[in-house]
């Protein structure tokens, strides 16, 4: 991998030391031509027949492109807005009520803990939260689902492998996961894994991806139903759902937006997913090291992209930093900002976050 080559693909990087891709990565110039060209082609020659034909291929390159990143067949892959719709297809979609319990871990995302609150509120479900480390041994015989992140968005840490074992079906918030390191849904042996477009994949908000395994997708209800989801939708009220993941896409994603996400995932690909993923996690070791070393106390965190280190007045700190082009975030309620380290950032990105650091 070309390092030079890549961090040319996108323009931010000539400015700052862009270290937020957990939030949104940074947009290659290749993805905004994609997206401009189709909104060109449609000011020109309007949105007619052709347009939608298209909009079709656009999905189905898209979901082959995503299947690549999950190990998984595009079969078995939805597209979706964000993380947080997939997660709520699926919590929504399964028939859960009282007597029925949820198991979560304690550094969920508000994506993942929307969808709970509302198996709660609505259903009775009841909704248990343990430690992560713990989650794979706190399966009790009344849980009927266990959701949790794969990459805790709070520290870095993953879920335990240990939960390839367990008897019940496991819900993946991967927003912190594709794109960032190596994913594998069969090695994981999870039934479902929900990821953003817009994070590791830089691609625009609005995209996301949902995996769910055929045995899964068989007990999930999909009442939103539309076009894009039915197999026959000019057949009236026989229209019918599709059989593979489909059933799951969400209604409308415009051509703009698909064209935008499969490039800027093209130009990751092109890089080689082995060497982005390698150097991405190195880089966020090496940062976390350096960070140690500059009297930082870094949150317990495993291999991955992700580096929450403590500060004292974290928002004010995170603001300061980006006076002077340094763009990281704040985790709400802890003491902590965090870096994303992507492998088109370079040393000269980690030189700068920790001059500002010892400045502010």
């Amino acid at each position: 991998m070309d390092i030079s080559e890549l961090r040319a693909e996108f323009p931010a990087l000539r400015r700052l030391a862009y270290l937020n891709a957990g939030t949104d990565g940074p947009l290659p110039a290749r993805a905004v031509a994609a997206a401009t060209h189709e909104l060109e082609h449609e000011a020109d020659e309007g949105r007619s027949g052709t347009h939608h034909e298209h909009m079709f291929e656009l999905r189905r390159q898209l979901r082959r492109a995503y299947a690549g990143v999950l190990g998984a067949d595009a079969s078995d892959v939805a597209l979706t807005t964000c993380t947080s719709e997939g997660i709520a297809q699926v919590v929504a979609g399964l028939k859960l009520g009282p007597g029925d319990e949820i198991l979560t871990s304690d550094e969920e995302h508000p994506g993942m803990l929307g969808a709970l609150a509302a198996a709660h509120e609505l259903r009775g479900v009841s909704v248990r939260e343990v430690p992560l480390a713990q989650i794979s041994d706190a399966v009790s015989p009344a849980t009927r689902l266990v959701a949790c992140c794969h990459v805790g968005w709070m520290s870095g840490s993953l879920a335990p492998a240990a939960l390839a074992d367990v008897e019940v079906p496991v819900l993946f918030d991967g927003a912190q996961g594709v794109g960032a390191i190596p994913v594998d849904v069969a090695a994981l042996r999870c039934d479902a894994y929900a990821g953003s477009g817009q994070k590791w994949l830089c691609g625009p908000d609005g995209t996301g991806m949902l995996y769910v395994s055929p045995s899964l997708r068989a007990q999930i209800d999909v009442s939103r139903r539309g076009f894009s989801n039915l197999a026959e939708p000019n057949a009236g009220l026989e229209a019918g759902l599709h059989e593979d993941a489909r059933r799951l896409d969400s209604f409308s994603v415009n051509n703009e937006t698909l064209a935008c996400a499969l490039a800027a995932a093209g130009v990751l690909a092109g890089a080689g997913w082995q060497d982005v993923h390698a150097r991405a996690c190195e880089l966020a070791a090496t940062l976390a090291t350096r960070l140690r070393d500059a009297g930082r106390a870094v949150a317990p965190r495993d291999a991955t992209t992700l580096v929450s280190f403590h500060s004292e007045d974290p928002p004010a700190e995170r603001a300061r930093l980006a006076e002077h082009g340094v763009i990281v975030r704040n985790i709400p309620r802890r003491p902590w900002l965090r870096a994303s380290v992507g492998a088109w950032n370079d040393e000269d990105d980690l030189d700068r976050l920790l001059a500002g650091l010892a400045s502010s």
